[in-house]
């Protein structure tokens, strides 16, 4: 992440703190089922926190990280409603000041795509896990096809210019096994809202792309709509799948490092 985006979701922090997108999701849940138990967590590029704060039943350590001093400001407004004990730490991914080895589980959720150096974050969340721990990135998908991948691109960079590149399975499945971590899940076309969010609502979460994210959409085939689980209401709007993928890896355990 840059100073730019961070700048961009300072001032949109209270829109994240309510966002259905941000807030939950069937991908989400299907992390928490694919983890065991852990007693301490990093959540990195928080924004409002809903990720990390998710885990406060069954981890009394959680630690949310991001570069915006808003979004860390909503995370501790959410954590003191819900009576959760967290901290927080103003940071950017690439470079987080925090001892190694430090969490059972180090995750990501709907950032990644944001990041300027993601091998250099990469590292960063290696390194802060323990062996033996988890990391986990739940994010924007890339397609394996060139074509649709650029009309995905085209599209995010619309509703957000700070949005850097969707990566696909393939990628990631290559960076986690780069910083030594053995992928135990890697799930795609995941949907963040199973019955599709508005091009509308999309662009209420601090945006003004609405017409032209509208236009792009209404010249795309309708294989590629179709191919990027893209629909269209009966008044003519969109409707977005925020399509994800979930990937976890494991640390080795010292002994077997």
């Amino acid at each position: 992440m840059n100073i730019s985006s961070s700048k961009r979701f300072n001032g949109i922090a209270n829109g994240y703190a309510a966002s259905e997108v941000h807030s939950g999701s069937p991908t989400l849940d299907r992390l928490h089922k694919l983890l065991p138990a852990v007693d301490s967590v990093c959540d990195i590029a928080s924004g409002a926190g809903h990720t990390g704060l998710g885990f406060a039943d069954i981890a009394p350590l959680i630690v949310a990280v991001d570069p915006a001093p808003n979004m860390l400001a909503q995370v501790q407004r959410l954590a003191e409603e819900r009576c959760i004990a967290v901290e927080t730490v103003e940071a950017f991914a690439e470079s987080i000041p925090l001892a190694s080895a430090s969490f059972d589980l180090v995750t990501c959720r709907l950032a990644a795509h944001h990041f300027s150096d993601l091998p250099k974050a990469m590292t960063e969340m290696t390194r802060l896990v323990k062996p033996g721990g988890y990391v986990a990135i739940i994010d924007m998908e890339g397609d394996e096809n060139p074509a649709l991948d650029a009309l995905n691109h085209e599209i995010e960079v619309l509703h957000d210019p700070t949005h850097v590149r969707s990566y696909t399975a393939e990628y990631w499945r290559e960076i986690f096994e780069v910083n030594g971590l053995k992928v135990e899940a890697c799930e795609n076309r995941c949907r963040e809202i199973p019955g599709g969010l508005t091009v509308k609502r999309w662009c209420e979460l601090g945006d003004e792309a609405f017409q032209a994210i509208q236009d792009r959409l209404a010249s795309a085939s309708a294989e590629e709509l179709s191919e990027l689980d893209i629909t269209r209401d009966a008044d003519g709007g969109f409707r977005l799948p925020i399509r994800t993928l979930l990937v976890l890896g494991r640390k080795p355990d010292e002994a077997r490092a």
